[in-house]
């Protein structure tokens, strides 16, 4: 089922103003802020970050959707490649777990959208788990099937980037609820970390590719 209009437009209106209000604050890195809500149904949390990094919007809006580049800078990709069953595109991705957890993959649809909005403009990418059937589970993986992403990224009136996510998956398995506390608390700053880097040298990276393609 495609995205709706609505969907895009609440997730720029949630860059001015992120509704917290059902959620509880939960930890700040860099000048981002992450905030959790507790899921009764599977006894997890939800997400919600937001604040600025110091990249421009539109270097970080093509590495997060950018997948042959995903896989050269984050180290938990295993597998990580799109996925067509006739007019349907989608996008496969093999997540590494420390031992002795069993790795999680993903199925699910991504679509991006860009908007002028009062002046700004604004990238949107939203993402929820789907069913390919070309794609069936594997064995000694366990297929994440309950999962869905919004992001928002402008201009922060200066050289840097505001954003906003509103980010829930369920792992799944016998998995304690300190662990993923502390995977949120500890991911989420990494992942930030890692993902500023990697738009600090995806220039490189393109001008590499280009030269190598053109060989």
């Amino acid at each position: 089922m495609p995205f709706t209009t609505e969907e895009f437009q609440d997730a720029c209106r949630q860059l001015d103003n992120p509704d917290v209000s059902e959620f509880e604050f939960f930890v700040e890195y860099m000048d981002v802020k992450i905030y959790r809500k507790y899921n009764e149904e599977s006894g997890l949390y939800e997400y919600i970050t937001f604040g600025t990094i110091d990249v421009k919007p539109e270097i970080c809006h093509q590495v997060y959707i950018d997948l042959d580049y995903r896989k050269k800078w984050d180290s938990y990709v295993k597998a990580l490649y799109e996925v067509t069953e006739g007019d349907r595109k989608g996008i496969y991705w093999n997540c590494n777990f420390p031992f002795p957890m069993s790795n999680r993959d993903y199925i699910f649809e991504r679509e991006s959208q860009e908007f002028d909005l009062d002046g700004r403009h604004v990238f949107v990418t939203l993402g929820r788990s789907a069913e390919f059937s070309s794609v069936p589970e594997k064995s000694g993986v366990i297929r994440v099937d309950d999962f869905k992403q919004s992001l928002a990224i402008t201009a922060n009136g200066d050289t840097g980037s505001k954003a906003f996510m509103h980010y829930y998956d369920n792992p799944k398995g016998m998995i304690p609820t300190w662990l993923i506390n502390w995977a949120a608390k500890t991911g989420v700053p990494g992942f930030l970390q890692n993902m500023t880097d990697a738009c600090k040298g995806y220039p490189e990276y393109l001008q590499k590719k280009k030269q190598k393609e053109g060989r």
